[in-house]
């Protein structure tokens, strides 16, 4: 049971006391420098204006040749507790990231050799196969989340390193926040039929579908009469579904993989509250492309806390669009749940087997995350070291020439009180967790994943089956292309929007003015009656570009949805941008919505307001090819300046006028009229 004196969550960071602590941090790897520069490190990264440090401590390099750990009594580079002493003595708070998987660009990402190939804890491929990942240095087979024989080697590590970690809990120490696990993605082999056909997640299989199905007969109505019985059971090994009837077992399969992943997680989450370290809230951080892949932010929640995110993104409109719907959809989880936005791994380099990423870039990056919604970050790294190209810090504790942004950017971050602000979203775009699902089945790249294509920084396309290989018969691909058209409609008519998770629709606290749901056709029973209840009391709700008609599982549904709403929004949105485009601006002054608008057409903003609804902070984005100067609608501005360098902007009437520099990103502090 946790004591009085436990660390609490607020969507404005940490609550300590009294006290709220924006998540302002950066990543410093004790392990990978002398112990002699852990002091100069820490001392630099707090001068930089971060409030807290972030530590990974790898289970490979802590344990030893024969069984036991070392935490410093032999390699002094090995203690953490003296590194996170020095880190409170500097007054730095510390977030913690025991794994068992860190990645950290360690070779097997941070897992003892030994049980990397045990075969009893390698995750297996349909027929029996290890699962390898083919990642520099060293290829390597991974382990299985439903693997008993991993999970009791794990929690032995997790228990240690708790142990360790738990008299050095704020307040008797600088740890804040804990981290579960680490992009827990199935290790990027996350095709839906790549993984985990191990006995012991082909059984959690089995008692995952008793849970559904009551009986035999029920499961063979689900899934055909050749499903057998919930006691033999297998799983799906590929897409063989010709029609929509015939998807429920593959439907179900996925869904399991969501919840192995959930089952694991909270398992490593309960040994290290076992083990002491239980005063501090804990997360897990999604990697890019995370819709794509079986990590659903709702079970992550449950499993452990709350959700993170990873940014490694090049400047460009492809990937301000993909920061704007990752950050957005966050950012609005975060406030729904009372829990700060947060990016857990913001790019600060790059790792140097994955694209270069410039300084530009990160800039870019942080500044758009920031303009959707992100209210705390950890940079990523802080201080360089091996296998790794960027940083702001050397490894003598000496800050490089990046620095100097970082810094300008803590500065204003606490100087606006920027982790207090909100941007207000008139339009929320819900994507139910069924849709994601369904994608991942039907995804046209078989064993390569969206997340495969992430890995450079540029997103991911979710690529649909077409034609005479698709078992939707085009609804995935129509719903697809129906998203993309709505968002560019939403924004070239700069209305603020976010993309959320449709599980957020049920939070009593949900307030967009208009909600428009993404449906293939096929939609969750539950969620399906919670939004025909919204209708009925009023609420502007609209589907596209179907109305539901199936059930998640793709099976009829026996619900009337109305094709028309008395509140001015249609109830099925057109498909097509020019219909859409002509139904969205109807609603939007049906609903009242506000537009800040800005030219040229290319530049994109967001305005942040404070608790009393006056406005604080305006973004300014340009991802273009060239340099613009930009005109951006800002009514009840009174002054303007960059909230980095301290440039006064010109503010004419209400108008906020700017220049900015190709693939960039500006943030102004403004002083309102009242």
């Amino acid at each position: 049971m946790p004591s009085a004196a436990s660390v609490r969550l607020s969507a404005s960071g940490l609550v300590l006391g009294e006290k709220t602590v924006p998540l302002l941090s950066g990543s410093v790897h004790y392990f990978r420098l002398a112990r002699s520069a852990w002091r100069p490190a820490l001392d630099a990264l707090r001068r930089l204006g971060a409030t807290m440090v972030d530590v990974y401590l790898p289970w490979a390099v802590h344990e030893r040749p024969d069984g036991s750990f070392d935490f410093g009594s032999v390699d002094p580079r090995l203690d953490v507790a003296h590194f996170l002493k020095t880190a409170h003595e500097l007054g730095l708070y510390a977030i913690v990231r025991p794994g068992p998987h860190i990645n950290s660009e360690l070779t097997l990402f941070g897992i003892p050799e030994r049980v990397i190939w045990n075969e009893a804890c390698q995750a297996r491929s349909p027929n029996g196969a290890r699962v390898v990942l083919p990642i520099p240095p060293l290829a390597f087979p991974v382990p299985s989340y439903a693997s008993k024989a991993f999970h009791v080697e794990a929690a032995r590590w997790l228990a240690a390193a708790a142990t360790e970690l738990a008299p050095l809990q704020w307040p008797d120490g600088p740890v804040v926040l804990g981290q579960v696990d680490n992009e827990g993605a199935l290790y990027f082999r996350d095709g839906p039929y790549d993984q985990d056909y191990h006995p012991d997640a082909i059984a959690q299989y089995r008692r995952f579908l008793r849970q559904r199905y009551p009986n035999d007969v029920a499961l063979r109505a689900a899934h055909g009469a050749s499903a057998g019985s919930l006691a033999t059971i297998e799983p799906p090994h590929e897409l063989d579904a010709t029609s929509p009837d015939e998807l429920a077992r593959h439907l179900d399969w996925a869904e399991f993989q969501e919840a192995l992943l959930e089952a694991a997680l909270y398992r490593f989450r309960v040994t290290l509250e076992k083990h002491g370290l239980d005063r501090v809230p804990m997360f897990h951080n999604l990697p890019l492309a995370e819709t794509s892949t079986p990590l659903d932010p709702k079970r992550v929640e449950r499993a452990v806390g709350f959700v993170a995110l990873d940014y490694y993104h090049h400047a460009s409109e492809k990937t301000r669009r993909e920061i704007a719907r990752r950050t957005s959809g966050l950012a609005e989880r975060s406030r729904l749940k009372n829990a700060p936005a947060f990016a857990a791994e913001m790019a600060a380099g790059f790792a140097p087997y994955f694209p270069p990423l410039s300084e530009g870039d990160n800039a870019f990056s942080v500044l758009t995350a920031l303009a959707y919604g992100l209210r705390g970050l950890n940079m990523y790294m802080a201080v360089t070291r091996d296998r790794w190209i960027g940083g702001a810090i050397d490894t003598d504790g000496k800050p490089r020439a990046s620095a100097d942004f970082w810094r300008r950017l803590f500065a204003a971050l606490e100087r606006t009180r920027f982790h207090e602000l909100t941007r207000r979203v008139a339009v929320a775009v819900a994507v139910p967790r069924s849709f994601d699902r369904l994608v991942r089945v039907c995804h046209a790249f078989g064993a390569l994943p969206p997340t495969f294509f992430a890995l450079g920084g540029e997103g991911a396309e979710r690529g649909a089956l077409e034609d005479g290989d698709d078992p939707t018969g085009g609804a995935v691909l129509e719903t697809e292309r129906f998203v993309r058209d709505l968002v560019l409609v939403l924004e070239r008519m700069h209305v603020a929007h976010a993309v959320v998770a449709a599980d957020l629709l049920g939070d009593a606290s949900f307030d967009a003015p208009w909600t428009i749901v993404v449906c293939p056709g096929a939609l969750e029973s539950e969620l399906t009656t919670l939004l025909l209840d919204r209708v009925r009391r009023g609420r502007p709700v609209s589907f596209g570009p179907r109305l539901p008609e199936r059930t998640a599982a793709m099976k009829p549904m026996n619900l009337h949805v109305p094709v028309t709403l008395p509140v001015g929004v249609p109830m099925l949105m057109p498909s097509g941008y020019a219909p859409l485009a002509d139904a969205v601006d109807r609603a939007l002054v049906a609903t009242g919505a506000e537009r800040l608008a800005a030219e040229p057409s290319s530049v994109f903003s967001t305005v942040h307001v404070d608790v009393g609804g006056e406005p604080r902070v305006l973004f300014v984005i340009n991802p273009t090819e060239s340099a613009v100067e930009a005109v951006v609608l800002a009514p009840r501005v009174r002054s303007a300046r960059d909230a980095l360098t301290f440039e006064d902007v010109l503010v004419t009437g209400e108008h906020v006028v700017v220049s900015i520099e190709k693939h960039s990103a500006r943030m102004l502090e403004l002083t309102s009229r009242s």
